[in-house]
């Protein structure tokens, strides 16, 4: 079975990575880019997709790049605390949770393509353009036959393009995420992963690398955009530190100074808050999609990166066990909830609800959004994006042999 890929991101390297574990040999990626470098920032691996990628034999390489996340913390814009749960192991699960940079994670999923696959499974400098029916549309010319087409090319994908034409760009929310590392002090446990917000703003950290007493820490500012939306799904648009700071300034806690933290950033860089529509289907003849030309959705929950290593995993397994079919029946309608869930914020909706009972601020968060409240927000969060502990540390693995 000829396998071509289109996008050599971390969707489509998990991809190859998954369809190889499950015997396809025959599989190529077309990547537009001239070079991969290890480009972005941070990014968080639920245990559901660090269990996918252990089973694929890297888990102790991504022990190696990230950081094994231990909590996660909500606060409101005065830093007091609204809700605190562990993860990972400490959660109970039988993987970990781990914060990493995501130029380092493609570069860890395109060393073992490489070294599975063969150097020439990636090929850079390709874009896929489109399809025929018989033939794979590379830089604009017909390249190859295929059995099978994955859309791996993201948001602005050209294989999602050629199946919904009509679709236009992605829809704005109307809110601006500035993101950037900067190397401070550890804060709380040190492995903790934290969001402050007031409704209208936010701001996350967590730590992703430690080079001796340094630690370098994500973080991500958000808040709502004067104006229309510059480079919808550009995500490498340099920001201004001063803009940034400029929004956050009063936001000192006892346990994190935020402007420091945008201050002491080399760079960052600013998108709008975009996602996708949910769409009817991903699969049209041998053509289907994955990851963020599938499903694109609101970086909330920690799930892009996670759910498109889901994607991989499932159509490898369907593929070989099954048919296609199988793949969209088990993917499209859990990541459909996921996006809806996401764009009504996900977990993060505790800071919106304790913010609106209480804007200018509490002592005692039980009278403001009492623990079964804020328990089952979390609960039903992990049930949607399929990492809820016990189903996950249960469930049949997805190798095939």
């Amino acid at each position: 079975m000829r396998i071509t890929i289109a996008g050599a991101g971390i969707g489509g390297l998990a991809a190859a990575l998954s369809l190889h574990a499950a015997g396809f040999d025959d599989v190529v990626v077309h990547e537009s880019t001239p070079e991969i470098r290890p480009l972005g920032v941070g990014i968080n691996l639920l245990p559901h997709a660090v269990r996918e990628l252990t089973e694929l034999g890297l888990g102790d390489r991504l022990a190696e790049i990230g950081v094994a996340t231990a909590e996660l913390a909500y606060f409101n814009r005065y830093g007091t605390a609204i809700w605190s749960e562990p993860r990972g192991r400490d959660a109970g699960y039988h993987w970990p949770q781990y914060s990493v940079h995501r130029g380092h994670l493609q570069m860890l999923l395109l060393s073992a393509v490489v070294e599975r696959l063969g150097a020439r499974a990636v090929r850079t400098g390709e874009r896929v353009t489109g399809f025929t029916p018989e033939s794979v549309l590379v830089n604009g010319a017909e390249a190859t036959g295929y059995d099978l087409l994955i859309g791996a090319d993201g948001i602005h994908s050209a294989v999602r393009a050629q199946l919904f034409p009509d679709e236009g760009p992605p829809p704005w929310n109307g809110l601006v995420l500035w993101r950037g590392t900067t190397y401070g002090p550890s804060f709380l446990t040190g492995r903790s992963m934290i969001m402050a917000g007031d409704g209208t703003q936010k701001f996350v950290a967590y730590p992703i690398a430690r080079d001796g007493d340094r630690t370098l820490i994500n973080w991500i500012a958000e808040r709502p955009l004067d104006g229309d939306a510059p480079d919808r799904g550009n995500w490498n648009r340099p920001a201004d530190l001063g803009e940034i700071g400029r929004h956050f300034a009063d936001w000192r806690f006892d346990w994190l100074d935020v402007p420091s933290i945008i201050a002491g950033a080399e760079a960052a860089y600013e998108y709008p808050m975009v996602d996708r529509e949910p769409l009817p289907y991903w699969s049209q003849g041998k053509v289907t999609l994955l990851g963020d030309a599938a499903h694109a959705m609101y970086p909330i929950g920690s799930n892009g990166a996670s759910q498109a290593i889901l994607d991989a995993r499932v159509l490898a397994h369907a593929l070989a066990t099954a048919d296609l079919a199988a793949y969209e029946q088990a993917r499209r309608p859990a990541t459909t909830a996921l996006q809806l869930s996401n764009r009504r914020m996900g977990p993060e909706v505790v800071m919106r609800l304790a913010h609106e009972r209480a804007p200018d601020g509490f002592t005692d968060i039980e009278q403001i959004v009492p623990y079964e409240e804020r328990a089952a927000i979390a609960a039903e969060y992990k049930r949607t994006a399929g990492f809820d502990p016990v189903s996950l540390n249960e469930r049949e693995s997805w190798s095939v042999r």
